[in-house]
């Protein structure tokens, strides 16, 4: 590659841009499930941003939204309302339990938030620690990054904040064994992202909730990742009929403008009350225009059903490479939250795929992560197949 726009761009990376990422590739332009970079290449993209893109890259509702906001009222700040906060509010409370919402910009923020909740619901109860689970990932930030059960993330930057434990992923007896009187919570993926693309057992959730009620803490889910419509389901832990006491949300809640939230079970809605947590941009109108776009849109276009449908096909055709490759060693997920289990690096496919025209990406160590959008077709599914397939011929 040798282009003036990349030479251009990717020069003023280098110097100006703090190195914690190595971008090797410039994209100009997106529409629905592909993206162009600056040759004028097409790819199908089925990273989606990181499960950002839900809808896909620049959906007309969305881009509709954001461009009719934005010659209304961009930002007021929290010390007054704006007109589309509060019906954002609404439309993600109607789709899963009764509660509300605190608007964050990231991910991570709002489970540092969600965090925050839980100590101050334990506070007057002597109850301050949360067990998270091995192989999760909540955030970089120092809480969230705490609380997150992947220790090379966190070299570099002890000491760790305090107040977390971790126990294995879908062990019950592993949970039993740290939960204590000091407990406020227990904070868990219903689908591990990060951690290889890892969905929960049913009946390990359901104990999981059981447990809670019996040792009175909190259950926490973080949906940063599998959560608006990504499994099938609006809410990942709709497909396990278990509900959380709060649950977080980002990425794909606006399409790729900066948001992110997390909602508490209606009983808990006086525990923050004015004054204990903000968020100078959070839930802007702008930002909040389009995440009521993208919420109208998967229920308007009937993304759930497509998800459902779309992720049992791409799981089908996936599962026969198990007995055709010696490598794949499985195949798992939820929706459109899908692995491809590697007995070896799963990044010897990325490259080759790349080349061939498909975006992918790595889970934990050895798992090839897809997450296409939700409007996925069948035909574009039939194409990432048949790439994936050369690729893993190569191998």
């Amino acid at each position: 590659m040798n282009t003036e726009l990349y030479d251009k761009i990717s020069g003023l990376q280098a110097k100006y841009v703090m190195p914690t990422y190595a971008p090797n590739m410039l994209f100009v332009k997106g529409e629905g499930s592909y993206l162009w970079d600056d040759e004028g290449n097409k790819f199908l993209d089925f990273v989606t941003g990181i499960s950002v893109c839900n809808l896909g890259h620049c959906h007309p509702n969305v881009t509709k939204a954001i461009q009719e906001q934005s010659e209304k009222l961009v930002h007021v700040s929290n010390l007054y309302m704006n007109e589309q906060q509060p019906q954002l509010a609404e439309k993600l409370v109607k789709q899963g339990f009764d509660g509300v919402a605190f608007f964050a910009n990231s991910g991570a923020e709002a489970n540092e938030g969600m965090i925050k909740f839980a100590r101050k619901w334990g506070s007057d109860k002597g109850k301050n620690e949360i067990v998270a689970m091995n192989a999760s990932f909540h955030g970089r930030t120092l809480a969230a990054l705490a609380a997150t059960g992947r220790s090379q993330y966190r070299v570099g930057f002890s000491p760790d904040m305090p107040g977390f434990k971790f126990a294995d992923y879908n062990d019950i007896e592993s949970l039993k064994a740290l939960i204590n009187d000091k407990t406020a919570a227990v904070m868990m993926e219903p689908v591990q992202g990060e951690g290889g693309v890892m969905p929960a057992d049913a009946e390990y959730l359901k104990q999981v909730r059981e447990l809670c009620d019996e040792a009175g803490c909190l259950l926490l889910f973080d949906e940063v990742q599998c959560g608006i419509g990504r499994t099938g389901t609006f809410f990942a832990y709709q497909n396990y009929g278990v509900e959380p006491d709060a649950v977080s949300l980002a990425k794909a809640i606006a399409n790729g403008y900066p948001m992110g939230a997390f909602i508490v079970k209606r009983e808990y809605e006086k525990t923050l009350t004015v004054g204990m947590h903000a968020s100078t941009f959070g839930g802007t109108p702008l930002a909040s225009a389009a995440a009521c776009a993208v919420i109208d849109t998967i229920v308007e276009e009937n993304l759930l059903d497509n998800t459902k449908k779309m992720g049992a096909y791409l799981t089908e055709k996936l599962s026969a490479f198990v007995e055709k490759y010696d490598c794949v060693q499985e195949v798992r997920g939820l929706g459109l939250m899908i692995g491809v289990v590697l007995d070896q690096p799963a990044g010897v496919l990325v490259g080759p795929l790349k080349e061939a025209g498909m975006l992918a990406l790595t889970a934990g160590e050895t798992v090839l992560r897809l997450l296409p959008p939700l409007n996925v077709t069948q035909d574009q599914i039939d194409t990432a197949v048949e790439l994936i397939d050369n690729a893993l011929a190569e191998i």
